[in-house]
């Protein structure tokens, strides 16, 4: 038995594999097949040899899932580099139908009813933690309500956890108002989660936008039945 079938040996009785033995001596596998035909291994070596199949399995699972979800990831970038092509750039007319869908999906509607009668003030209030959401809600205000800066009241919903002074910067950087503009922070607590929900999910909480103003309130429900009138 030569040296090079000592060392071989050595490394086979403490349960290395043949890829190991071949990485390690450079020997073919098919020499080493032959050189430990009938050698039995004790069972702390075929326990390191079991092991290493599972082992062997387990980062052959771990390779094919990273290459499908990269795979994965990269087919729906596609997608969405494809689609953000099929919107042509919008304009006043499209921010007016924007505006009165996202008031529809996320405003409140409902008239006020006091004594079973519809009370004549009626108030514009807007809720999301979006940031384009908000800024494009406050757009539509703007431009296609007419409604000055000094008439937007804008009131954070935060969470625990989450720090006013921060969460108030947020939205004036998103808003562009200034701090006059904000008005008293409600905290919440929700008892849905009870607290098993990530309390990161909304670093920021949401921001209300309100605007008292009736007729504006009446202009904007008349937007969005026009809508419905489409479908």
């Amino acid at each position: 038995m030569n040296s090079n079938q000592v060392a071989a040996y050595k490394l086979r009785i403490t349960g290395h594999s043949y890829n190991e033995i071949n990485s390690k001596l450079g020997t073919p596998k098919s020499t080493l097949n032959g050189w430990f035909k009938g050698l039995v291994l004790s069972d702390v070596a075929q326990a390191r040899l079991r092991g290493r199949v599972r082992q062997g399995t387990l980062n052959a699972f771990v390779k094919r899932n990273k290459l499908q979800t990269h795979t994965a990831e990269k087919r729906a970038s596609a997608a969405r580099r494809l689609a953000q092509q099929e919107v042509p750039r919008l304009g006043g007319r499209d921010l007016k139908i924007v505006g009165a869908v996202l008031y529809w999906a996320e405003g409140y509607k409902r008239l006020k009813i006091r004594d079973g009668k519809e009370r004549m003030g009626h108030t514009i209030s807007f809720v999301n933690a979006d940031d384009v959401m908000v800024r494009t809600f406050l757009k539509f205000l703007k431009e296609i309500l007419q409604i000055p800066s000094s008439k937007v009241r804008l009131y954070m919903r935060l969470y625990e956890r989450i720090n006013e002074d921060t969460a108030r910067r947020h939205w004036m950087n998103v808003t562009g108002f200034p701090k006059e503009n904000f008005h008293k922070t409600t905290y919440l607590v929700s008892i849905a989660s009870k607290r098993k929900r990530p309390y990161n999910r909304l670093p920021f909480g949401t921001l209300q936008v309100e605007v008292c103003d009736t007729q504006k309130f009446h202009h904007l429900m008349g937007l969005i039945e026009g809508v419905k009138k489409q479908f």
